[in-house]
């Protein structure tokens, strides 16, 4: 970094190389640096329960070993995530709704700046009020303020017992809605994950799972406590939600739940092999991917699935809807060939716009990234972007750190901003 700062170099970041807004796509050429090596597990602190890793290491590798102590990270993103790439985007994943994002499992940082000082954001203990919260700066900073080289991250211990459930409904809205039910009851779930008739059919199609779901609008809920009997009783009081709420008598209408470890593993492979399952789905060669997410207040998230789906219905484009509606978050997954590629990217604009006056946020995980740079002066008005472009001057005034990113430093050229 001191030799790119000299010579005014720009500086790409490369860790998973899974993230999905143009994250690590390089628009000034420059350096790309990979962080590939950099993949080990430093110090596992069992007795304070936090571990120092580099960049590299997956969270899936990483988790692995922490089984090994009865202990987890609980972040978890799409499979080939990687650490650094987590830190900044400040993702999620399944068990945001019970544990939280990133954001609040990251202790300290290390990180090199754009000059090639480097820093530390925390010591290590829980809680701390010593001075600015550098830590949170970084988190979701996407490469743009500094190279994360290190992190500390707290660990949960793994819950003693667990399940989980699967409830199918006649329409999607009946499926938000009881969502959104469970969360209003307090109900602790570890996750509440909503896919529709759509995507339950891509992952059939696809044959990733080795039984055949029904092809409905369907929720999966994880459970998770120290005994069986309160897995047991938290099942019974989302089963009875879920039966109020889907309506009329209709054979589309379920509930299920596992009975043993291996019953249990597969409706959650069957999420995550969602994106993988509509891929298998492509046309021919010319079809691509667009995939992306928004959140919402949770009052507010049946609405924008329904919508959203009406709008993919209505414009031909075959798509699968899936999302963490415990807490207002959901994904679309668009396929598109070139012919249909600004039918996507306008269903796309009208899904963050929809977001955006629901007083959501126009991405709820994935981070901003390229596209979505322009729609933050929507969401937080034109004097909070202005703030984030002096935190970003502030700390690389020469714009060498993932150009391009978060905010725009520069003036956009005519027509290059999308009409909101």
């Amino acid at each position: 970094m001191k030799v790119c700062h000299r010579r005014i170099i720009p500086v790409t970041p490369y860790s998973g190389g899974t993230s999905l807004e143009g994250h690590f796509a390089s628009t000034r050429g420059g350096v790309c640096i990979d962080f590939c090596r950099m993949d080990q597990i430093l110090h596992l602190h069992e007795d304070d329960l936090d571990v120092v890793v580099q960049p590299a290491l997956g969270w899936e590798t990483l988790n692995e070993e922490l089984g090994k102590h009865a202990l987890f990270f609980p972040p978890d993103p799409g499979p080939g995530a990687m650490i650094g790439g987590m830190v900044g985007t400040g993702c999620s994943g399944t068990n945001a709704y019970r544990y939280g994002t990133m954001r609040e499992w990251v202790l300290s940082l290390t990180v090199v700046l754009a000059d090639g000082t480097v820093i530390r954001t925390r010591q290590r203990p829980r809680k701390s009020s010593a001075g600015y919260d550098l830590n949170k700066l970084f988190i979701g900073s996407e490469g743009t303020l500094g190279l994360a080289t290190e992190a500390t991250l707290k660990l949960a211990v793994r819950p003693h017992k667990q399940s989980v459930a699967v409830a199918t409904f006649a329409s999607i809205h009946a499926a938000a809605h009881c969502a959104a039910q469970v969360v209003k009851a307090g109900i602790p779930v570890a996750g509440i994950e909503i896919l529709d008739e759509m995507q339950m059919k891509f992952i059939n199609a696809g044959g990733s799972t080795s039984r055949q779901w029904k092809e409905a609008p369907t929720l999966f809920f994880k459970f998770s406590g120290a005994t069986t009997t309160t897995v047991a009783q938290d099942i019974k009081l989302v089963q009875a939600i879920a039966t109020s709420s889907s309506g009329p008598a209709s054979s589309a209408n379920s509930f299920v739940f596992a009975k043993d470890e291996e019953e249990m593993a597969e409706p959650w492979s069957a999420r995550k092999h969602a994106l993988w399952s509509v891929m298998a789905m492509r046309r021919g060669p010319d079809d691509h991917l667009w995939t992306t997410d928004v959140a919402v207040p949770m009052s507010k998230l049946p609405d924008i699935i329904e919508a959203t789906k009406a709008d993919i219905v209505d414009n031909g484009l075959l798509a699968g809807i899936c999302g963490h509606v415990g807490d207002g978050n959901f994904h679309a997954m668009i396929l598109f060939n070139e012919a249909e590629k600004q039918i996507a990217e306008a269903v796309i604009h009208r899904m963050v716009k929809r977001a955006v006056d629901m007083e959501g946020t126009v991405t709820g995980e994935h981070g901003i990234g390229l596209v979505k740079r322009d729609y933050l002066d929507h969401e937080l008005g034109m004097s909070t972007v202005d703030a984030m472009r002096r935190l970003k001057l502030a700390f690389d005034p020469q714009c060498l750190l993932n150009c391009d990113k978060v905010v725009r430093v520069q003036e956009p050229a005519v027509d290059e901003v999308k009409k909101w």
